[in-house]
């Protein structure tokens, strides 16, 4: 490595320091990577070094880094127009919202074009209490939603206690047992669970609430699977009670979990569907609330309380219309299934090597591997929402996971594992292989 390389790293990595801030993080004592270029799924920094990105950036790389087939779009797109007003159109806006009724189920047909997973949740939010004149929404404990201060405060995510004071009003949460810490057995857990739900709207009023919020899949509180049976049961409560049903399939959603969304694998039609990420796979930044006929149909003649400057914007539009094609014409659903439960097969045989390993969660490739310091207790590795001097032991993992050439989402005692959808099986090999490595660490730890 010369001098000249090494200083130029340093200064690209010190205007960020000094100038930028950072997301959820401290600012000082901060080390990122530098990337120069990104293929595949691999990152590559200024000195050289390769880094697997086994958490699609924040599981929204689902086609990979650098297609230059999205570039290609996007240019032809800026070559032709680059901005009107969300109030004209151009070809390719129609086309996306075509393409988008096609791949959705049911009715669900009209789209708002939005900025990104926060701005679509905040929109459907508005919608559905605009639609049905009611007030508040059910979301669930150890979700996330987005950062703003609407879908912050509707999310269950520990990252909202900050703004606490700032919070949105009318969002009722509810707690959702995890199997893998459920103590009276799986056939009971659906029972329970559901009757929670039903427990909820009874003591909140029918007659008040306007939405329940919820995943398609559990994401970042740890990949949290429902139980067998339970978004279908919610369903019909819904329906029978006159509350819509929005799915956040932000992270989930474009074959993250082998389905186009993962509400599919649950055998459920929502009233409306809030996408990002996977939309544009972070080539450009951009959403979408996706609406049911029925809905859409009472502004026909009424206004449309929603409007964003850079709604439909048809930049964006064309980078979204490439990234369908390219999971249509790459097989990339198909390949998230089966590589999905090579994943599940491989982590099985890392759980006889490493007694850290507490549980791995996966649906399609959109998986996590939880660490516990005690197989029979299940006492986590790192509690949620872990203090610093809670996480020792998992900074350490997720420092050697970084040193052996690895990009992935680490948080509290979960190590994620959600590759592009275009990973192949020895791309996953070599990941858990680094996987494994620093999982011996928590090993030691192990009670």
């Amino acid at each position: 490595m010369s001098t000249q390389t090494l200083s130029e790293t340093a200064e690209i990595v010190q205007n960020s320091m000094d100038y930028t801030l950072f997301s959820w993080s401290k600012q000082k004592g901060h080390n990122p990577i530098a990337v120069e270029r990104a293929e595949g799924v691999y990152l590559y920094d200024y000195d050289g070094k390769k880094y697997i990105d086994f958490s699609s950036g924040l599981i929204n790389m689902n086609i990979g880094h650098g297609n230059q087939r999205i570039t290609e779009a996007v240019v032809r797109q800026m070559q032709e127009v680059s901005y009107v007003t969300p109030s004209c159109v151009t070809k390719v806006r129609g086309e996306l919202g075509k393409k988008l009724a096609e791949i959705c189920p049911g009715d669900l047909n009209k789209s708002f074009f939005t900025l990104c997973g926060a701005t679509s949740i905040e929109n459907g939010i508005k919608l559905a209490r605009l639609y049905t004149g009611k007030h508040k929404i059910l979301t669930r404990y150890q979700s996330y939603h987005g950062a703003t201060m609407g879908v912050i405060s509707a999310g269950g995510d520990p990252r909202k206690l900050p703004v606490d004071s700032q919070q949105a009003p009318n969002f009722v949460h509810f707690d959702l047992p995890n199997l893998y810490r459920w103590e009276y057995g799986e056939e009971n857990l659906l029972k329970e669970a559901v009757a929670q739900f039903e427990r909820m709207i009874a003591y909140e009023g029918p007659g008040n609430i306007a939405a329940v919020v919820l995943e398609g899949e559990s994401g970042t509180s740890g990949c949290l699977q429902y139980p067998k049976g339970y978004l279908k049961a919610v369903r019909e409560i819904t329906q029978k009670n006159g509350i819509l049903m929005i799915m956040d399939e932000v992270m989930s959603g474009f074959g993250r979990t082998g389905q186009w969304f993962g509400f599919q694998n649950h055998g459920i039609v929502p009233d409306m569907i809030a996408m990002a990420k996977g939309m544009t796979c972070g080539y450009l930044p951009f959403g979408c609330l996706q609406v049911s006929d029925k809905i859409a149909a009472k502004y026909d003649d009424q206004m449309l309380a929603l409007g964003l400057t850079y709604s439909a914007h048809p930049v964006c539009c064309a980078a979204a219309l490439e990234t369908l094609k390219i999971y249509e014409e790459d097989n990339l659903i198909e390949n998230a299934r089966n590589m999905g439960k090579y994943m599940e097969q491989q982590v099985e045989k890392l759980k006889a090597k490493h007694p850290s390993i507490g549980d791995f969660r996966n649906t399609g490739l959109l998986g996590c591997i939880e660490l516990v310091k005690n197989r029979t207790t299940k006492e986590p590795m790192a509690p949620f929402n872990a203090k610093p001097d809670e996480m020792a032991v998992m900074n350490k993992v997720a420092a050697k996971i970084k040193e052996l050439g690895m990009y992935t989402f680490v948080r509290w005692g979960f190590i994620f594992c959600a590759p592009p959808l275009t990973v192949t099986k020895e791309q996953i090999d070599e990941g858990l292989a680094i996987i494994s490595e620093a999982i011996a660490i928590a090993d030691e730890a192990v009670i």
